[in-house]
């Protein structure tokens, strides 16, 4: 059942426009042809999620697949939680503004281990039940009549270590879902034609390779997870995938998300083999995309998008041989365009200039290196694969390349850690600064970030732990070390919530019931730095009550560390002495506890358990082992039928560099344009329309003027700013072209590409001499429709009469003087005398969908760009006065704006 969106979505709520689902892109498939109905649910709000790229991938290879659909929900900020709950709504999908309890099934994006509790908060919205227990039932599943949606998670986190999570959800999606949600759609859709039941329906997904059904899985007393039924495999297999470029493209926000570019992934998987790298060994092996896919993705994106920004993405992005001269490529192709190129984290030993090209220019992109270690030992610890000499070289070529600051990402805690190694980040950055001063340069500052170590499963350091205190004593130590340096900005994480993130990530199914229990107190939105004290507070009571404050001392305490295993062994094994087996089969060099069943043990990662244990004794033995994409097989047990070979791509040429953007600032041609706002758009602010007709004008391929200076932008000038939630038919907008254009092909091509619900009426061309539509502003003619406010039933009673109404307007305009007071930017109050301002004020015609209940007047005011302006809230306020009653602005509706006699 449909949602009433536009009771919902008023200009009370911040950002409505991020639950419209109007975005370019979106997909709004016939609800009636659809057998299976899905919703991909992302647990954080909008501008996280909806530039998510995994979500968009997934999203627009559902929605490609015959008899399927695909919807998108979001984490409702605050006020609309509230407001859904007050008005007893139940959470809806974007697209359809159906309820979630519409949809045959509903997957989650499990990114981060305390996210679990967003999850339960979108699931409570949608008054679904939070367990799969409550949502059992022995009826054939049919939602149409009643059942409940199947619930599933998929994302990192949920690959990992899917345990304390596993009373939540019907089933778990393991790794790459491209091809692997396909397949469950077509299990579905058979299952709903034969009539299964919802127990039956899971068993036929758990056939399914990647899908995980935790209901047909025990816990035993040792932490262990097996099956409790046959027909159920014994170990569930992670789903790997090729990477589709071309699927990444779609989804253009209106509101600004985290992440507003277009993103391609260049290369999935790492086989760098950093030993506290989670993704590095989940995502194995490494599959590069074809640099002819990537480039061609790239341009069509680009000019599909209208985006000024585009991001190549891959854990590690360095890694990808192809980078430069796809990077120079791409810049050379857009050169005249003003796009950037912005990338992650990457590796510092392959900075050099041609990246620096790429990512330079005009809006210079900030740029991250993660060292990670202060010193070359610990370095070699983690398998970081890094020298002293390769950092310096990578900085210094930013340094000279015109960076000023650069980010840097240090840990603290990692395994075999002194207080050497925590003293050798300071001293790292004071000789990268020392190193790369240059006469008639400032020096080189750094932003660092310094993050606790928090041992993930299914890596080598999955054993280890750090307690607490040791974390606040080293943070202390670098803190007092830091107040040395200039240039320097450092970030701690905080230690309470890195705490609880290994408490839950390597946990088993005893803490579903602390999560619950958690959310239940107030936790959620726990990575956002506003809710750190209240997360902290909900997460320790809600242990606590679980009785379990004993595990998490063991990690606060750091309990739970194994570096005091036998340096001896560490090095035999690292040297290649011993045979693979004497060391790891022998009591007497094997601790007891790297042989105890972990909780995540029945996931096949395709990385064998038996070499982590290996590969953390060679860590003790500051042994590295190369990277296997481009050196020897590390036997990590990845590489075979089901989960492929590694697929390394040679680096094709890089081709001559052309040059960074130079903004054309010709001036040929200004044409004006007249348009409207209205429909769902009255619901997108003033911002994020500029940054829309930026979008419009790349899109169509119009060839507009930039300014100068040193971030260009393109000479687009709105007149004036449109309250939100106000329609308008009367907007002006100017444009400034480097070459005339036939103002007909003009409004022809902007209108192709525009959203329905901003229509323009006309263009023309304007001389460049005259002043702008903003400079020449002098008044507005607004329609606003009224009532009495209060109590409804009360205020129907008494409700004036139109010509109660009509002698008010007339007291008004009887006046000389009506003062308002209003505080500047600066803080001054100062009273200005409305009266002067308004021109006209006039009641109109009665609308019969208004009824009696509200009426509408139409106002003339001032609207100069100087800021003298009658707003339509100050007109009520001129009404309040004479009528002594209090009334309430139901809508704005702009009808025009009026330019000076000249320019009309």
């Amino acid at each position: 059942m449909a949602v009433a969106i536009e009771e919902l979505l008023t200009p009370e709520i911040l950002r409505p426009a991020r639950y419209l689902g109007n975005e370019l892109g979106a997909f709004h498939k016939g609800w009636d042809s659809a057998s299976v109905r899905w919703v991909l649910t992302y647990p954080e709000i909008y501008e996280v999620g909806a530039s998510n790229l995994g979500h968009i991938i997934l999203y627009n290879i559902l929605n490609t697949q015959p008899r399927q659909l695909c919807d998108r929900a979001y984490l409702p900020a605050p006020d609309l939680a509230s407001k859904l709950r007050s008005t007893q709504t139940s959470l809806f999908a974007v697209e359809s503004r159906r309820s979630l309890t519409d949809f045959d099934i509903l997957g989650f994006s499990l990114s981060y281990e305390l996210g679990a509790t967003n999850i339960l908060e979108m699931l409570d919205l949608a008054s679904i039940p939070l367990t799969w227990r409550e949502r059992a039932t022995t009826e054939p599943w049919n939602v149409q009549q009643g059942s409940y949606p199947l619930i599933f998670a998929g994302g990192q986190t949920a690959t990992s270590n899917p345990e304390p999570y596993a009373e939540f959800f019907d089933f778990i999606a393991l790794g790459d879902g491209e091809e692997l949600l396909p397949e469950i759609g077509l299990v579905l859709e058979e299952g709903k034609a034969v009539g299964l039941n919802r127990e039956q329906l899971l068993l036929d997904l758990a056939q399914v390779p990647g899908v995980y059904v935790p209901q047909f899985y025990d816990m035993a007393a040792d932490g262990s997870v097996h099956p409790n039924r046959p027909g159920v495999p014994e170990r569930v297999l992670r789903r790997v995938a090729v990477p589709l470029p071309a699927y990444s493209i779609g989804l253009v926000p209106y509101v600004q998300t985290v992440h507003d570019r277009l993103t391609i992934e260049v290369r999935r998987g790492c086989t760098r083999g950093c030993r506290f790298c989670q993704p590095g060994m989940l995502t194995r092996p490494a599959r590069d995309v074809e640099p002819e896919q990537v480039v061609e993705a790239i341009e069509q994106g680009m000019r599909a998008t209208g985006y000024n920004e585009f991001s190549l993405l891959s854990l590690s992005c360095s890694d990808y041989l192809a980078l430069p001269a796809v990077g120079v490529e791409i810049k050379n192709r857009l050169k005249d365009e003003n796009i950037s190129l912005s990338l992650p984290s990457q590796r510092v030993d392959r900075f050099d200039e041609n990246i620096a090209n790429m990512i330079g220019g005009t809006r210079q992109m900030g740029l991250t290196f993660a060292p990670e270690a202060g010193t070359q030992r610990l370095r070699d610890i983690i398998n970081k694969g890094l020298t002293n000499e390769e950092l310096l070289r990578g900085v210094k070529t930013a340094h000279d390349q015109g960076w000023d600051k650069v980010k840097l990402y240090f840990m603290i805690g990692l395994p075999g850690e002194t207080d050497a190694d925590v003293i050798g980040i300071v001293e790292t950055v004071r000789w990268l600064q020392q190193e790369c001063r240059s006469k008639g340069r400032k020096s080189l500052s750094f932003n660092l970030t310094i993050s606790n170590f928090t041992p993930k499963p299914h890596t080598p350091f999955q054993w280890h732990s750090v307690s607490t205190t040791e974390f606040e004593r080293k943070q202390a130590l670098l803190r007092e070390e830091f107040r040395r340096i200039r240039g320097l900005k450092v970030n701690f994480t905080d230690v309470r919530i890195s705490a609880m993130e290994d408490f839950v990530g390597r946990g088993d199914r005893r803490l579903s019931a602390v999560v619950r229990r958690a959310w239940e107190l107030g936790a959620g939105m726990d990575s956002w730095w506003e809710s750190l004290e209240r997360a902290f507070g909900a997460w320790t009571q809600a242990i606590a009550e679980a009785g379990l404050s004993w595990k998490y001392r063991q990690v606060e305490q750091g309990e739970w560390s194994l570096m005091a295993i036998n340096e001896s062994v560490a090095h035999e094994l690292a040297s290649g002495a011993p045979s693979a087996d004497d060391p790891m089969v022998s009591n007497d060099y094997t601790d007891a506890r790297l042989d105890a069943p972990l909780p995540w043990d029945h996931l096949d990662t395709g990385i064998d358990k038996k070499w982590l244990k290996e590969d953390l004794l060679r860590a003790l033995a500051t042994a590295i082992v190369p990277d296997c994409s481009f050196e020897g097989c590390s036997h990590c047990g990845v590489c075979g039928p089901d989960f492929g070979h590694n697929v390394a791509i040679a680096p094709p040429p890089i081709p001559d560099f052309q040059g960074h953007f130079t903004p054309n600032q010709e001036r040929s041609q200004r044409i004006r344009v007249w348009f409207g706002k209205q429909g769902d758009m009255a619901l997108v602010s003033h911002l994020d329309l500029v940054r829309l007709w930026d979008r419009i004008i790349r899109r169509a391929a119009l060839p507009i003027a930039f300014t100068g200076g040193f971030h260009p932008m393109p000479r687009i000038s709105i007149a004036n700013a449109l309250p939100l939630g106000a329609t308008s038919a009367g907007e002006i907008v100017d444009f400034e072209l480097t070459k005339p254009v036939d103002v007909d092909v003009f409004q022809q091509k902007l209108t192709a590409c525009l959203p329905a619900d901003i229509p323009i009426y006309r263009a023309e061309v304007v001389d460049l001499k005259t002043p702008s539509a903003t400079q020449l502003l002098e008044q507005a003619e607004y329609w606003i429709t009224v009532t009495v406010a209060g109590d409804e039933e009360l205020a129907s009673l008494s409700y004036p009469p139109p010509e109660q109404w009509q002698a008010w307007i007339n007291a008004i305009k009887a006046q000389d003087t009506i003062a308002w007071e209003q505080t500047t930017k600066s803080g001054k109050v100062q009273t200005i005398n409305l009266r002067d301002r308004l021109f006209e004020l006039a009641l109109m015609p009665a609308h019969p969908e208004l009824g009696e209940a509200a009426i509408v007047l139409r106002f003339v005011g001032s609207c100069r760009n100087d800021g003298t302006l009658l707003k339509p809230e100050q007109v009520l306020y001129m009404l309040e006065q004479v009528s002594q009653r209090e009334l309430r602005l139901l809508h704005t509706h702009r009808n025009q704006l009026g330019l000076a006699t000249s320019a009309q």
